[in-house]
């Protein structure tokens, strides 16, 4: 016999939302503590931030300054990738 559909009030979505996003904690653990499964709570969220692009909440200090960090070691890696390149390419020559 198939299981019954919840349904949940749009009140009830969006504190559930608001709990990821706000809060920054992981999906899987809301749904947990909410008893929803962690795709549903997934949809909501896609859905949420589809319909509020700009809602973002701002960066804290510690999250540019990790921001920034991973934005430089990424200019990095990209540079040494570059020259790595380059190096196979010299050295995969015909030397004739």
């Amino acid at each position: 016999m198939p299981q019954k559909r919840r349904k949940f009030s749009p009140e009830f979505k969006d504190e559930a939302v608001k709990m990821v996003i706000l809060t920054s904690r992981p999906i899987a653990q809301v749904a947990r503590e909410l008893n929803i499964n962690e795709g549903t709570l997934s949809n909501w969220i896609a859905r949420y931030r589809k319909e509020n692009p700009d809602e973002q909440p701002p960066l804290d200090v510690d999250e540019r300054a990790r921001l920034r960090e991973a934005e430089r070691e990424l200019r990095e890696l990209k540079m040494e990738n570059e020259f790595l390149k380059k190096a196979a390419a010299y050295f995969a020559r015909d030397p004739r």
